[in-house]
């Protein structure tokens, strides 16, 4: 009987507990929203960290005798990407790019008359990123790190058309559909962006980011071939997003489970 008592009384307890978390939960999910001036700068404080971060390992890399290496800078803008995506997809999306914006409102999964704000907080952050590297590193270490093509123009289009559509498509997968594991969309879109650095880094730069690439070219007036880098990542992210779009949809509900050593998650129909 005591053992009983005992084990009704700890299980009493446990329901309360539980209950009181749901209730929390459900306050907090109601108060969670974040305004248009919050996701905003949110945008503005992502996309400084992610340029300042990824074109600081660029710079450091030249001025001390490639010390980094292309793999290290592939990684620091890959972790870049990741821990922001966690940190702030939750309050912005995590787009720290205009592309991606762009993408999404062609698609209507993003408010239209909201894109300008997004890209110009967008171009902001990374200006201002640029800037603070520039009274960080004077002098003779005070390079450019902004993007430029290393053979023709045409080739670094090509280049850089693709290495922004499947970005953009594993992001449409990821963040957008409800079959997808969303627990593992900043490794997927960390991932991406790696090994995009790792191979398209010493052809184009991988900018995959018109902001990422102005911000530099503002701080250092260098423009050759920016207009490669405002045009072809647009077009490469609302490309990925309309072909994942295409084969996104099915004629049957969908109702299975996706599983993996970390997540079990039901995709609803």
């Amino acid at each position: 009987m005591a053992e009983n008592s005992a084990s009704n009384a700890t299980n009493e307890i446990v329901l309360n507990v539980n209950k009181d978390v749901s209730n929390k939960s459900e306050d907090s999910t109601s108060h969670a929203t974040a305004s248009f001036l919050q996701k905003s700068v949110a945008e503005v404080i992502g996309t400084y960290f992610l340029i300042f971060a990824g074109c600081a390992s660029v710079l450091v890399n030249k001025n001390n005798e490639n010390v980094v290496t292309l793999p290290g800078i592939s990684i620091v803008w890959g972790l870049a990407v990741m821990v922001l995506v966690y940190s702030l997809g939750h309050i912005s999306g995590a787009h720290f790019n205009p592309a991606v914006t762009i993408a999404f409102a062609s698609t209507k999964r993003f408010p239209l008359k909201q894109v300008p704000a997004y890209v110009a907080a967008q171009v902001f952050g990374s200006t201002l990123a640029s800037g603070t590297l520039r009274l960080i590193f004077t002098g003779k270490h005070n390079q450019f790190v902004g993007t430029l093509p290393a053979g023709s123009d045409l080739q670094a289009f090509v280049i850089e058309f693709i290495i922004t559509f499947y970005p953009m498509f594993i992001i449409s997968g990821v963040a957008t559909d409800n079959r997808a594991i969303g627990e593992l969309a900043g490794i997927a879109v960390g991932s991406t962006v790696l090994l995009n650095v790792m191979f398209a880094g010493p052809i184009t730069g991988a900018s995959m980011n018109p902001a990422r690439s102005i911000g530099p070219a503002l701080l250092h007036s260098e423009y050759r071939g920016i207009w490669i880098y405002l045009v072809s990542p647009i077009l490469g992210a609302v490309a990925g997003a309309w072909v994942y779009n295409v084969i996104r949809y099915t004629d049957k509900p969908v109702r299975e489970i996706t599983k993996s050593s970390s997540f079990l998650k039901a995709a609803k129909p």
